[in-house]
């Protein structure tokens, strides 16, 4: 498209809709946050209306070295502001104060993206941008749901998720099999849960893990309980909230044998 070539390895589907691309601008809230950083920008759809927004600190971090080169071509006012690399392996605290993060995620790191951010969720204020249409239902979903599961507990025990808007495969070259969901992720004012969170990320991953069972067998599978004195073992993971979860970290660590 315009000169670059959309590669499978990069997981590259570009944005061609303006209008989609005006609105995913429009979304990006930027509050609180020193700088802004567009994750893969491809040809720069998305890239043109952040750069119109005038944030004092706008930089792009772009892996494909062909869309490095047309970014700088077509898109002089970027300057030096381009970071040629991988997201997954960009250590976020080059940022000297706190970041939004948005873009048109590539579907093949969207969970990478995501626990990276929950990684440097210190410094991530903001997260707008699209995800396939699943994922984005998946990261937003609550107890109860059938998409429910460990990508919403843990992206939601840091932040407060929206689900945006809907957007069609054909606002992409090549247009993707799936269509795409815009979220907007906010922190909260939960700097530490109360309890232990190395452990709180385990057991929801081990809850979820097996989520047809009762988390009674998921639980006893994983961890040496001294006890099951605890009315939530016998309910299924996606039963429980974000705070259930919390406080089931808190019982397990007074209750069974972490090694």
């Amino acid at each position: 498209m315009r000169g670059v070539r959309p590669k499978k390895r990069f997981s590259q589907h570009f944005l061609k809709d303006e209008g989609v691309a005006r609105r995913v601008s429009e979304s990006l809230l930027g509050e609180g946050c020193d700088s802004v950083l567009e994750i893969g920008p491809g040809t720069g759809m998305l890239t043109g209306f952040l750069l119109k927004r005038g944030f004092s600190d706008f930089r792009v971090v772009e892996i494909d070295r062909d869309s490095v080169e047309y970014l700088k071509k077509n898109l002089p006012n970027l300057g030096n502001n381009i970071i040629e690399g991988d997201f997954l392996k960009l250590d976020l605290d080059i940022f000297p104060g706190t970041i939004a993060i948005v873009g048109n995620f590539p579907y093949g790191i969207s969970a990478p993206i995501l626990f990276r951010v929950l990684k440097y969720r210190h410094k991530v204020k903001e997260l707008t941008g699209m995800f396939q249409h699943e994922v984005a239902q998946r990261i937003c979903a609550g107890p109860g749901s059938r998409t429910y599961g460990i990508l919403s507990v843990l992206i939601q025990a840091y932040y407060a998720a929206e689900y945006l808007f809907t957007v069609s495969e054909y606002a992409f070259s090549p247009p993707p099999k799936v269509k795409s969901g815009v979220i907007r992720l906010r922190r909260n004012n939960i700097n530490k849960l109360d309890c232990d969170e190395e452990l709180f990320f385990r057991v929801v991953k081990v809850a979820f893990n097996q989520r047809r069972k009762i988390l009674r067998n998921s639980i006893r599978a994983s961890f040496r309980l001294l006890s099951e004195d605890n009315p939530v073992l016998s309910l299924r993971p996606e039963q429980l909230a974000v705070q259930q979860f919390v406080d089931l970290t808190g019982w397990i660590a007074e209750n069974a044998l972490l090694e």
